[in-house]
């Protein structure tokens, strides 16, 4: 066992005062938990924020924001929610096991570290976990790992399947840390691996991820999201989409597509888009149009499969609007 110091802060500021080198904040504690129990992440302390007043689901003229510290099994059954944008509703429900949707948080789940087995097997090599010592997942067991966004330092694969709905809704998160509040992009919030593929994302030393806010797209209504995994229950993606369109009859007037499973973070995909716009939502159409779909891709030798199945996976997901 290593000894932690555990510390309940009174207040977002208090948070922000107490954070220094070697701490980490626990919302939910479904990620960070299994981390420190694997010796992955050996914090010296750690500061429970899950008591901060960062609650509430509101609709407001800029559009839809929710609280960071929202369980996910509230935000997923919540009417506005289901009704508005169905795609987000889906997207959390298909996501881990009732009793983790109990306890995670939304901000949690948007910084979740990816279920790589090599990220999490302290015995081996990781590049993400410490810079510089390889990355055996290159050659190694690969098959749920990404084709898309790799580098050769990194091909570890974005677990959150609430990221990419909200990347296809282009939500922002905004985020406060000691130098104030900042908004940003969430798909300009996750960085790509690079040769740094220890650092993830945007957020600056103490920030905390204190709302998501989803713009007011009235036609979200119009929203699916598919998950493509080897089991019904508690898996992770293979492959994912998110798609939401405005249709007139069939013909697309606009469309947002965003894939997981296949990529290193949520990956939007405006070629699709384009080659959709102005065309009817029909079978050929698709199957035309998302041809460009895994452009740039970068097999493995055990998932060459994700390229063709990400195709049939957001095929399908659009003919479900219509269906």
């Amino acid at each position: 066992m290593r000894p932690i110091e555990f510390t309940v802060p009174a207040s977002v500021p208090d948070a922000l005062r107490r954070f220094d080198s070697g701490t980490v904040y626990l919302a939910g504690g479904t990620t960070l938990v299994d981390l420190m129990k694997l010796d992955v992440m050996t914090p010296r302390r750690v500061l429970d924020i899950d008591r901060l007043p960062l609650r509430g689901i509101t609709r407001r003229r800029d559009g839809l924001h929710i609280a960071a510290l929202e369980r996910m099994s509230d935000v997923a059954v919540h009417r506005t929610v289901v009704q508005d944008y169905p795609v987000l509703s889906q997207a959390l429900l298909l996501s881990a096991s009732p009793q983790l949707r109990n306890m995670a948080s939304i901000g949690g789940n948007l910084l979740q570290r990816t279920r790589c087995s090599y990220f999490r097997d302290i015995t081996v090599a990781c590049n993400k976990r410490e810079p510089g010592s390889g990355c055996p997942a290159r050659e190694g067991v690969n098959r749920s790992h990404a084709v898309l966004g790799t580098s050769d330092s990194c091909v570890a694969t974005h677990a959150s399947d609430l990221a990419v709905a909200l990347v296809a809704l282009e939500a922002r998160v905004t985020l406060t840390g000691p130098d104030g509040t900042r908004a940003l992009p969430l798909e300009d919030f996750y960085r790509l691996p690079g040769d740094t593929p220890e650092v993830e994302n945007e957020l600056r030393p103490g920030e905390i991820i204190t709302e998501v806010v989803v713009p007011p797209l009235h036609w979200a209504r119009r929203s699916v999201y598919l998950k493509v995994r080897d089991r019904q229950s508690y898996e992770f993606a293979l492959t994912s989409a998110a798609v939401a369109a405005e249709l007139r009859g069939r013909t697309v007037r606009d469309v947002r597509i965003a894939v997981g499973g296949v990529a290193t973070r949520p990956w939007r995909l405006r070629r699709v888009e384009e080659a959709l716009i102005g065309q009817p939502l029909r079978e050929s159409t698709v199957v035309t149009a998302v041809e460009r779909a895994a452009d740039g891709a970068r097999p493995l030798t055990h998932n060459a499969f994700k390229p063709a199945l990400l195709r049939s996976t957001i095929a399908r997901a659009l003919m479900d609007l219509v269906n």
